[in-house]
C-alpha cells in the first residue's frame, strides 16, 4: 500500500464552537471522538478539530501555523460553501472566488481560529503534473 494523507489536525480554543463551525460549512456533522477531539471524515481524510485543554493535554508553547500553511478542502458547490463560510464567522481573505493560473477555482479564509483554510471548487483540482 503506498502511503496517504489520512489526518490533519488543526489547533482550536473552543471544540463546540469549532464543531459548529466545521459542520456548517461543510454540511455534514462529523464525530466527537474525546472532550476535545472532533472528526470530520473528508473522502478518506480525517480534518480533527482539537482543542488540548480540553482534552487534558498541555498546551505548551501553543499551536500556529504559518500563514501560508492552508489546509485545502474540496467542495462540491463552491459558491455555497463561501456564502456558509461568510456566514459561519470565517474571515474571508478575498471578497470574490478566485481562479488561479493553474485553473483551481478557490476561496482562502481564516477560521474563527485563525487556522488559514482554502475551500476548492472539486471540478476545478489541480493534483501536479503537466499542464
Amino acid at each position: 500500500m503506498s502511503p496517504r494523507l489520512y489526518r490533519v489536525i488543526l489547533p482550536v480554543a473552543d471544540i463546540d464552537m469549532a464543531e459548529k463551525f466545521y459542520s456548517y460549512v461543510m454540511q455534514m456533522s462529523g464525530e466527537r471522538i474525546s472532550p476535545g477531539r472532533h472528526y470530520f471524515n473528508l473522502g478518506g481524510t480525517i480534518l480533527a478539530v482539537y482543542n488540548p485543554v480540553a482534552d487534558g493535554d498541555s498546551l505548551h508553547e501553543g499551536w500556529k501555523h504559518h500563514p501560508n500553511q492552508y489546509i485545502y478542502i474540496s467542495v462540491n458547490d463552491l459558491e455555497a460553501a463561501f456564502e456558509r463560510a461568510r456566514h459561519a464567522g470565517a474571515t474571508l481573505l478575498s471578497k470574490d472566488i478566485e481562479t488561479m493560473p493553474w485553473g483551481e477555482r478557490s476561496l482562502y479564509a481564516r477560521d474563527p481560529f485563525q487556522n488559514p483554510i482554502c475551500f476548492v471548487d472539486d471540478t476545478t483540482l489541480f493534483m501536479g503534473g503537466a499542464s
